[in-house]
């Protein structure tokens, strides 16, 4: 199976982070046919050179150039458009993918032909991959991943693979969180899900992205989402209730007890 790997980038990104996710790709088991990089927006110098090398010496790496910073929904619709293979697999550009990720997601498809998306476990660590502080876990099959979507995000996106027309089906990445929104209308949609059940990625890990979680903006558009997959049909008003008192507690506490939750209780 033919599939392509799609990414954006933009300036803020760390171009050590980078070059150690490109290198995680290309020493895969299993290569990918072309790679779909997407800056988004003006990137620094440092950051264009690296991007240059890695297009210099790979003629499957090909760069989408946006004007204007669009945010991850946007840019990832657009790379959508140039990857030329049904089955595409993310990454974000400061992420490591283990060497097998790839092959052990196509032996899935292969195995599932009905099989829409496929995620794995990851692992959460800070500054190197030796302090791993965290495994994120998720259910295996579709009936409980169709449960456990009713409370939580059910597909960890930087280690997903999917078929392109399941997700154009769906409407693409659009609105807050674009993740976890796109999941819940590949659901309704009938998409069929798979989580293997094991780490295939090393997630990068940091204090500002807790801190992001956090506030009343955040806990304000979260609330928003949820009433949306309320009105999407997922799930019925007491669970509506449920999840926005449990999230906006979440989104409200202090960044220390936050950073705990999140560590502790949302990741085993």
């Amino acid at each position: 199976m033919l599939f392509s790997v799609l990414l954006s980038i933009y300036h803020q990104e760390d171009v050590t982070a980078f070059k150690e996710c490109m290198d995680s790709i290309l020493c895969q088991k299993l290569l990918p046919n072309e790679i779909i990089l997407v800056k988004d927006g003006p990137l620094t110098q440092e950051l264009n050179n690296a991007i240059e090398e890695y297009a210099s010496q790979y003629p499957e790496f090909k760069i989408i150039s946006l004007k204007k910073n669009q945010g991850l929904g946007k840019a990832l619709n657009i790379g959508l458009q140039y990857c030329s293979n049904e089955l595409i697999a993310r990454m974000d550009t400061d992420d490591i993918a283990k060497p097998d990720r790839f092959e052990k997601q196509i032996k899935i498809f292969e195995k599932y032909p009905e099989i829409d998306i496929c995620s794995a476990w990851i692992e959460e660590f800070e500054n190197d991959t030796n302090n791993i502080i965290s495994i994120k876990k998720l259910p295996e099959k579709h009936q409980d991943i169709l449960k456990y979507a009713k409370h939580r995000c059910p597909i960890n996106h930087p280690v997903v693979m999917y078929k392109k027309t399941a997700v154009l089906k769906a409407g693409g990445y659009e609105g807050f969180p674009e993740d976890y929104r796109l999941w819940v209308k590949m659901l309704i949609n009938n998409a069929q899900f798979y989580n293997i059940q094991e780490s295939l990625l090393y997630f990068r890990f940091s204090r500002n992205m807790i801190k992001r979680r956090g506030g009343w903006k955040y806990a304000i558009a979260d609330i928003k989402s949820q009433i949306d997959f309320y009105k999407l049909g997922l799930f019925g008003m007491p669970t509506l209730v449920y999840n926005i008192f449990i999230r906006a507690i979440v989104r409200l506490t202090p960044n220390q007890i936050r950073s705990i939750i999140y560590k502790k209780i949302l990741r085993k």
